[in-house]
C-alpha cells in the first residue's frame, strides 16, 4: 500500500464521513434504511455499549418514522418469544423490561440481559402501548446454541470428562473469525465419536420438549417454528457435534429461514430489523469466509430479498472496553480493547476523522480506494483475548461489498450486564490502551495467525464480489 492510495482512500473517507453528535444525525441512515423490508444491523462484538445503543436509536427511529414491524435478534427463540409477549402487553405486566430480562440466566446471559436492551424493551412496550401497535421482540436462533452447548458440555461432563477440553476448544468452529477458515483444523470434534449419536438424540428431544404458554395468540407461529426445528434438528445438531464448517452454514440457514417466517407471518407490508453480529449480517463474499464456502445471514437476504430492498449496516471501533469471557461457559469479564493495528479499516477511518463518532452511509459506486479495496475489519465474540487480538481478531473485508452502511467510534465502552455479581467473580483485565498484556501469548491453536495483523490492502476487489450489494434475488 502506498502513501498515494492510503491518501485516496482518506479522501474517499472524509467525503463521505458525518459526525454523530445528536440523533438527527442518524437521518442520513434512517432515510435509506426505512425504504428499506429489510435492515440488518450488526455489531463488532458481543459487549460493546455504543454498539448496542447505536442499534437501538436507529431502530427507534425505523419502527416510529417508518413503521416497522418486528426486531429479530441473534438470540434464543424461546428466550426472546417470552419478551416479545411482554412488549406486546399480553404477559407478566406487573414486572419491568430489567426484572424480565434478569431471568435470562444461560450464559452468555450478557447478551441480552443488560441495561442497554432493557431500555430499548421498555420503549418498545411503551410504543406499543401509546400507538396501538403490535411491534415485536423475536430471536432468530431456533435451535438456542449457547443452551445446546451447555447441554453438551453436561453431557460430557457426566460420561466423558477427558472429553471437555477438546469440546471446549471445538466451540471455536461456531464463531469462524479469529482463525483462517482454510486453514483451521474443522476435523476437530465437539464430542467423541462413540457418543455422537446418544448426545444428538439428546438435544432432539430438548428441542421437542419446547412449548409456548397457552392461550397466546401467536401459538401458531411457534407450533410452525417447532415443526420446522425438530424436522431439521438431527440435520443440524449432527453438525454442531461434529464441529465442522457446515455448522456454521446449517445455523445461519436457519436464522435466515425463520427471518423469512417472521415476515409470512406478518404479512407482505412487513419490514424486519435484524441485530446480529457483523459476522452474520455483513455479507460473507467480502471476506475470506467465501473461500472457505461458508455462508452468513446478510448474504441469504441479499440474494433471497435484493430487489425488495436490504440494507446492511456493520458496526466497529477504535480501542476502549468490552465484556466477554476468557473460555466458553466461564464468568463474564471487562477486558480491554486494544487500538486497532495501522492499515485496518478502523484505523483509517480515525486517522481521517479523528476521535469523533462516525456514521458513513456508502453511495451506488463503491469503486473508490476505500471501499473496493480489501482491508482487515475487527471481530469479538463472547470469548476474547486482548493479547491475542492482533492475531486472532480481524476479518479481511472489502468494506463497500459487505455493507451499506457502516457506524465507528473512536473509544467504546463495555456493555452493562444485568448480572453484575456474575461479572464481579471474574478477573478484569484493564492494560494500558496500548500496552502489552502482562501475561504473555498463549500457544496459537491450528491455523490462528502467528503474526500480528498483516491486513491483506490493496487487493482489488474479486470479480465474484462486483454487484455484491445487490445481488438478483435467489
Amino acid at each position: 500500500m502506498t502513501r498515494t492510495h492510503d491518501d485516496v482512500a482518506r479522501r474517499e473517507i472524509a467525503s463521505l464521513a458525518r459526525p454523530l453528535r445528536d440523533p438527527s444525525d442518524l437521518d442520513p441512515l434512517v432515510a435509506v434504511a426505512g425504504e428499506a423490508r429489510f435492515v440488518l444491523l450488526g455489531e463488532a462484538s458481543h459487549g460493546t455499549a455504543e454498539h448496542y445503543g447505536g442499534r437501538a436509536r436507529s431502530s427507534r427511529h425505523l419502527i416510529a418514522e417508518h413503521c416497522f414491524s418486528f426486531v429479530a435478534v441473534e438470540g434464543d427463540w424461546p428466550d426472546c418469544l417470552r419478551l416479545n409477549r411482554w412488549v406486546k402487553g399480553r404477559a407478566e405486566h406487573d414486572r419491568s423490561a430489567p426484572e424480565l430480562l434478569g431471568t435470562f440466566e444461560r450464559w452468555p446471559t450478557w447478551m441480552w440481559a443488560n441495561e442497554e436492551v432493557a431500555a430499548f424493551a421498555e420503549w418498545l412496550r411503551q410504543h406499543n402501548q401509546e400507538h396501538g401497535g403490535d411491534v415485536g421482540f423475536y430471536g432468530l436462533d431456533v435451535y438456542s446454541l449457547w443452551d445446546s452447548l451447555r447441554v453438551v458440555l453436561e453431557h460430557l461432563g457426566e460420561h466423558d470428562p477427558e472429553a471437555l477440553d477438546a469440546a471446549r476448544r471445538a466451540y471455536h468452529c461456531f464463531e469462524p473469525y479469529g482463525e483462517d477458515p482454510q486453514r483451521y483444523a474443522w476435523s476437530t470434534r465437539l464430542v467423541p465419536q462413540f457418543c455422537e449419536d446418544d448426545v444428538v438424540r439428546l438435544l432432539v428431544e430438548l428441542r421437542q420438549r419446547a412449548v409456548v404458554p397457552d392461550g397466546d395468540s401467536e401459538a401458531p407461529l411457534d407450533a410452525r417454528q417447532n415443526a420446522e426445528v425438530i424436522a431439521g434438528a438431527e440435520r443440524y445438531y449432527r453438525s454442531m457435534v461434529c464441529a465442522d464448517g457446515e455448522s456454521w452454514n446449517v445455523r445461519d440457514c436457519h436464522m435466515a429461514d425463520t427471518l423469512d417466517r417472521l415476515m409470512d407471518h406478518h404479512g407482505p407490508e412487513a419490514k424486519a430489523i435484524v441485530w446480529e453480529h457483523n459476522t452474520h449480517i455483513g455479507d460473507a463474499r467480502a471476506t475470506d469466509m467465501a473461500g472457505a464456502g461458508m455462508v452468513n445471514v446478510g448474504q441469504l437476504v441479499r440474494e433471497r430479498h435484493g430487489d425488495e430492498g436490504v440494507v446492511l449496516v456493520g458496526f466497529a471501533g477504535h480501542r476502549g472496553s468490552v465484556i466477554a469471557a476468557e473460555q466458553w461457559g466461564r464468568p463474564m469479564q471487562q477486558m480491554a480493547v486494544p487500538p486497532a493495528p495501522a492499515g485496518t479499516h478502523e484505523e483509517l477511518v480515525r486517522e481521517t476523522v479523528g476521535d469523533v463518532p462516525t456514521l458513513l452511509v456508502f453511495p451506488a459506486d463503491r469503486s473508490g480506494a476505500w471501499l473496493s479495496n480489501r482491508r482487515c475489519h475487527r471481530a469479538i465474540g463472547v470469548v476474547y483475548d486482548p493479547a491475542r487480538d492482533a492475531y486472532g481478531n480481524w476479518v479481511p473485508s472489502v468494506l463497500g461489498q459487505r455493507y451499506d452502511a457502516w457506524l465507528w467510534f473512536p473509544d467504546t465502552e463495555a456493555l452493562h450486564p444485568l448480572h453484575l455479581e456474575a461479572a464481579q467473580r471474574g478477573r478484569s483485565r484493564r492494560p494500558s490502551r496500548g500496552a502489552p498484556d502482562d501475561r504473555g501469548s498463549p500457544a496459537p491453536r491450528p491455523g490462528m495467525r502467528t503474526s500480528p495483523v498483516a491486513p491483506t490492502i490493496g487487493t482489488p476487489m474479486p470479480s465474484a464480489l462486483a454487484g455484491a450489494s445487490e445481488p438478483p434475488r435467489g
